[in-house]
């Protein structure tokens, strides 16, 4: 017989088969702490694996390198991680060395002296690092999909030829000699696309004197889908303090030389000029090499480059006599004689010569190698064969390499 149900409790209670019963659902959504720990513990396997904290060689090491760095810097990360720190790579206890790591670790606040703390304190002054940082920070915008796609397979192919060891890592050392338009960098972890650069000339007035420093605006598309017109001194800074720069492709450079080698027409203006030198030097040490020659690029006519020869490391410090020049159009020349360099690299010439101020230069442009060798080679350059082959410096020959075999660096 059924009994009567005379409240809601009396339902509940009489649920014989579970019918009711209900259990709750666990979230799959992560906390900020478990997130945090994750990304740790990524960084853990790492030196477990390797033995090593992560370096600056690759982009996955620096992406890694780049997030310990960050986590140290965060106290109350540090703190939340602290147990999960098997190998220290927090270094969470430091050594003290001095009294600033002293008074920096008086926890209990005895060495406090609020009233000549003061004095130390700079108000509504930001450091140059703040000031870098906001610039950086501030200028970064949101990329449209549509707009994106084509720079996401870009970044792509950059991350593939990275890998396969086309391009490479190389140290950021200036904003004037290593930031170039079309070029990748690697800031913080994150690729880079500097696609262009817009600066001029500007004189900034200094204690020690007026100087003269390019800057202005530049555009930067970033891999994770974001773009910035930056300053182009603030990008400088930023990927000197935690940056790197993406070498060229090789093969991309020498398909795009290959291609446009032979397009010359009315309209084209010259690129410049690729020329061979033969030394006039008294050096015994140099005047006893008989096949020695410069390969080098000018972008103003040769005789005019060459005229204070005698004065110059790059030219021995002696005046020189011109064997050969190519006139170029259409082509990246600096690309053109780089190739020529990384072709003939076993047989540079290794010689110190010291300038009229006794500093010590070591020139990279001298090859000892015939003339008739060097002539072949840049005709192989312009017709897109040069891949084809290498020089065999014993025998003095070029010789054929196999099918697929291309130049390496």
């Amino acid at each position: 017989m059924s009994k009567k149900k005379l409240s809601l409790d009396d339902i509940f209670n009489d649920d014989e088969f579970g019918i009711l019963d209900s259990k709750p659902k666990n979230s799959n959504v992560k906390s900020e702490d478990e997130r945090l720990i994750e990304s740790f513990q990524e960084i853990n396997a790492f030196f477990e694996k390797n033995k090593r904290e992560p370096e600056a060689t690759n982009v996955t090491e620096f992406k890694l390198l780049s997030r310990l760095k960050a986590l140290r810097k965060d106290a109350k990360k540090t703190e939340v991680l602290k147990s999960y720190d098997t190998h220290n790579l927090l270094n969470t206890k430091e050594e003290v060395k001095s009294v600033s790591d002293i008074l920096n670790d008086d926890d209990l606040g005895i060495l406090d002296i609020e009233e000549t703390d003061s004095i130390f304190k700079l108000k509504n002054v930001p450091s140059s690092t703040e000031r870098n940082a906001t610039d950086f920070v501030a200028q970064r915008k949101a990329i449209g999909n549509k707009e994106f796609k084509a720079y996401e397979l870009m970044f792509k192919e950059v991350h593939k030829e990275l890998r396969k060891g086309k391009r490479t890592l190389k140290t950021f050392t200036s904003s004037e000699k290593n930031l170039k338009k079309g070029a990748y960098y690697v800031l913080d972890g994150v690729l880079l696309f500097l696609e262009e650069v817009n600066v001029e000339l500007q004189e900034v007035k200094l204690e020690t004197g007026n100087r003269v420093r390019k800057d202005g605006r530049t555009r930067i598309i970033f891999e994770n889908g974001t773009k910035s017109n930056m300053l182009f001194r603030s990008l400088g800074k930023q990927l000197l303090d935690s940056g790197k720069i993406v070498t060229h492709s090789y093969e991309t450079d020498e398909s795009t030389l290959f291609n446009n080698a032979n397009a010359v027409n009315e309209d084209d203006l010259e690129s410049g000029w690729i020329y061979i030198l033969k030394s006039k030097s008294a050096n015994p040490e140099i005047a006893s090499l008989k096949d020695l020659y410069k390969i080098g690029f000018s972008t103003v006519p040769v005789e005019e480059r060459i005229k204070n020869a005698s004065k110059e490391p790059t030219y021995l410090m002696s005046d020189v006599a011109i064997v050969d020049g190519y006139k170029c159009y259409n082509m990246n020349t600096q690309k053109f004689e780089h190739l020529l360099h990384r072709f003939f690299a076993e047989v540079c010439l290794n010689i110190d010569v010291f300038d009229d101020k006794g500093r010590r230069i070591t020139p990279r442009e001298w090859f000892v190698v015939p003339l008739p060798i060097i002539d072949k080679v840049i005709q192989l350059i312009l017709s897109g064969d040069i891949i084809n082959y290498k020089y065999d410096s014993t025998n003095e020959v070029l010789l054929k390499k196999p099918i697929d075999s291309k130049i390496k660096d």
